[in-house]
């Protein structure tokens, strides 16, 4: 590690740190120790940086919010890389474009202030662009599949290119990038439609109470663990089973919504884990219905 440490101060990539606790960077507030952790300081420093990575042939992670991730209590020999200084957003007309490590609730804020309609469902996904495209991430029946027109990304050969719609292949929860791991979303353009700012905003106010009402936001979380199989909602089964309230060391499925995991006393990656592997196994076994897990683990192998 101590040659691409080197090698980052010399080629002055951008700000670093050295073993960081996981536990800092993800929503869930758990996760081992990342021996580098780099805030390239733009698209050039990030092809370079990849580029030696790739030759020291050293393991690396993008990591956005860490809204969706749940790292393993294990060392992350390796780099993990936060596009944080890729944050600029240029609008034109209806169209705006963001780059990957825009903050998604901002730009949802941003769109509503010019009056640009289509990323409202957003104004509550503590994740960034670059996550959210990725993840296909959504809400109240809207998903950046309604809205991305394309995306500019670094391909596994380390060539930019960009991306349409269509190419992206955007579906419940799923996308292109997540199939092929070696595309790096670098910026998404947005394909918006004129609205009111102030029926937007209603809207926005009328969610965001809900939430608070329905969703354990007090407590660590990576918001809905399992996907909603086709017609039925995973938190309703979940519940039906009785298993709300249900705890595996520090970590417990929310009495506020049953398809969420909380840390709520000091959890472990292990003990959320472990939850969502109960659960996954219950539910198969009660109901014989298989729970896809939307959060992406890390670092388990």
């Amino acid at each position: 590690m101590d040659n691409i440490v080197k090698f980052v101060e010399i080629n002055n990539i951008g700000k670093y740190l050295e073993n960081v606790s996981m536990a800092k960077y993800t929503t869930y507030k758990t996760g081992g120790i990342a021996k580098l952790l780099v805030y390239p300081k733009d698209e050039k420093k990030f092809l370079l940086l990849l580029r030696e990575l790739k030759r020291q042939n050293l393991k690396y992670k993008i990591l956005g919010n860490g809204s969706n991730t749940l790292f393993s209590d294990k060392v992350f020999n390796g780099v993990i890389i936060k596009l944080d200084c890729l944050d600029k957003i240029v609008t034109y007309r209806n169209i705006i474009k963001a780059g990957s490590g825009v903050n998604l609730i901002k730009l949802s804020n941003f769109a509503i202030k010019k009056s640009l309609s289509g990323l409202e469902f957003a104004s509550g996904i503590p994740g960034t662009v670059g996550g959210a495209v990725f993840m296909n991430a959504g809400a109240y029946k809207s998903d950046m599949g309604y809205v991305v027109k394309s995306i500019r990304v670094i391909t596994p050969n380390l060539e930019i290119i960009t991306m349409s719609n269509r190419e992206l292949d955007f579906h419940y929860r799923s996308s292109f990038l997540q199939k092929n791991l070696g595309y790096i979303c670098l910026e998404a353009t947005f394909q918006l439609k004129k609205g009111n700012k102030t029926e937007m905003l209603e809207l926005v106010k009328e969610r965001k109470e809900r939430r608070m009402a329905t969703q354990p936001l007090d407590y660590p979380s990576a918001g809905s663990v399992f996907r909603n199989p086709e017609n039925l909602f995973a938190g309703k089964i979940i519940e039906d089973l009785g298993y709300k309230g249900l705890s595996k060391g520090g970590a417990k499925i929310s009495e506020k919504h049953a398809n969420f995991i909380i840390n709520y006393n000091n959890a472990t990656s292990k003990d959320i884990k472990d939850l969502i592997d109960f659960i996954k196994s219950e539910v198969k076994e009660k109901c014989n219905i298989d729970l896809k897990v939307e959060q992406e683990f890390v670092n388990w192998e």
